[in-house]
Parts: C-alpha cells; structure tokens; sequence
C-alpha cells in the first residue's frame, strides 16, 4: 500500500500539463518519490537530492544498476541544491525547508513544483518568487500543492 505522501504525489502529478525530461525530488529519502516519478514519466530523467548520507545510500542501492542513467541521487540539502539554473521542468518537494529562490532557480520557466504536505502560508512565500498555484488538494489524508514558475526576473534580494 502506498504511503501518503506518494498518494499525495501520485494525485498531485495528474495536474502537470507537460510531460517532464527532466525531474528533481527535493528530500528524497531513500528514494520512494524518486522511483514513482521515474515510473510515471518513463521518458524523464528522475533525479532525489538528500541531506542524508544514509538515506543517498539506501536509495541507490534500491536502484541497483541502472545502465540508462535515467534515476540517480546526490547528497545535498534543500537549500542549495547541487544542479544548474533553469535545470528542471518538475521539482517535487517532499521534505525539507528549501527556499523559494532556491527552487525558482533550478526550475525552468513553465515548469512545475509540487510540494507535499505543506501549509497554506507557501502558497503565499512562493508567490513573491514567479509560482503560481495550479492546484490545491489532498489525498491519502496529507495536502498536496501544484505551482507553475511563470517567465520573468526573479525579485531582487
């Protein structure tokens, strides 16, 4: 039986409008998002940042060899994460305080960011930072956020 929070994904990405290449999960764990995100988007290049050593390595040892490339992890936390501007088209936030910026920034123009289990007040952090929310909802009991990144400069400071 699926956990809530990969309820709460797999409900959350029937509202991404465009098929992904490219997907970071955000507090990946041991790597259950991950493998969801790779399953659901066959053709995506899946990728899970945690600042965990022990949970990097229990993710990479479900995955085994995976002679594609299509799913790896990294060690790294939420607040600066390991990969270059404009990078993704889907960053599922499963854990962790990432700041907005810091999402805005690896997120191409027009990609979507999921957030799991959050409160209402991100809605209005992201906001300030380009997101616009697509949809709110909730399932297997945890709340699930869509936004899109909408095209522009990012706020000064």
């Amino acid at each position: 039986m699926p956990t809530p929070s990969l309820t709460a994904l797999a409900a959350a990405v029937l509202h991404v409008r465009d098929l992904p290449e490219r997907i970071l999960d955000v507090g990946c764990g041991d790597g259950d998002g991950v493998l969801f995100l790779a399953r659901e988007f066959p053709a995506a290049r899946v990728r899970g940042v945690d600042p965990s050593a022990e949970a990097i390595a229990a993710a990479v040892a479900r995955v085994g060899l995976d002679p594609e490339g299509r799913v790896a992890f990294k060690p790294g936390g939420p607040r600066r994460l390991p990969y270059p501007d404009g990078f993704f088209d889907l960053v599922a936030l499963s854990s962790g305080a990432a700041r907005p910026r810091e999402l805005a920034r690896v997120l191409r123009p027009g990609g979507h960011l999921i957030a799991i289990g959050r409160g209402r007040w991100l809605e209005w952090r992201l906001g300030g930072h380009r997101f616009d929310p697509v949809e709110t909802g909730e399932a297997g009991g945890e709340r699930f956020q869509v936004f899109r990144l909408h095209a522009g400069e990012p706020p000064e400071g």
